[in-house]
């Protein structure tokens, strides 16, 4: 897997959720927020992280830093995905099937988030089992991790895209 270097690219983040939590000590309960970031370029590089904090935009800013270290390249074909796959995170799963131009982005709110940042604009996509963000996000990333375009198959192979394309 390739290091993607944050500070020259583009990235627009997103904040997908903010979770307040507590913790009971002896002198009462502590609050703290968490928050779930994704950050893309819009054009196949992505990442997420999560940042936890006692004020809000303090959580996002560690967010975002988590996620500007975890940048992944996914394998896109045109404006959709290149197959149909199932991510899963936990008890997460995630399906992801491409769709036709012009179809949009069908997903939930986390799914949409991560399909966004992506770049991704035409997807049909599930959410089954678990529809917690802290999860989906990554039942997502995976999904789209384990997606290979039709070239790195033949490469993988040995073959020819038109072997493997038909």
């Amino acid at each position: 897997m390739e290091r993607i270097d944050a500070s020259t690219l583009d990235l627009q983040e997103k904040v997908v959720s903010i979770n307040r939590v507590s913790k009971t000590v002896k002198g009462g309960r502590i609050m703290k927020f968490a928050a779930l970031v994704v950050v893309g370029d819009g054009n196949g590089i992505i990442g997420f992280g999560t940042g936890k904090a006692a004020e809000v935009p303090e959580a996002i800013r560690k967010g975002t830093e988590d996620a500007k270290k975890n940048l992944v390249r996914i394998a896109r074909r045109g404006t959709t995905v290149p197959h149909e796959t199932i991510g899963s995170f936990g008890a997460t799963r995630v399906m992801i099937k491409p769709a036709p131009t012009g179809t949009g982005v069908i997903a939930g709110g986390a799914v949409r988030a991560v399909m966004e940042a992506a770049g991704i604009l035409d997807v049909r996509t599930k959410s089954l089992r678990s529809n917690n963000p802290f999860n989906v996000v990554p039942a997502t990333f995976a999904g789209l991790k384990s997606m290979m375009t039709a070239q790195e198959i033949a490469a993988k192979r040995g073959k020819t895209v038109k072997e493997i394309v038909g």
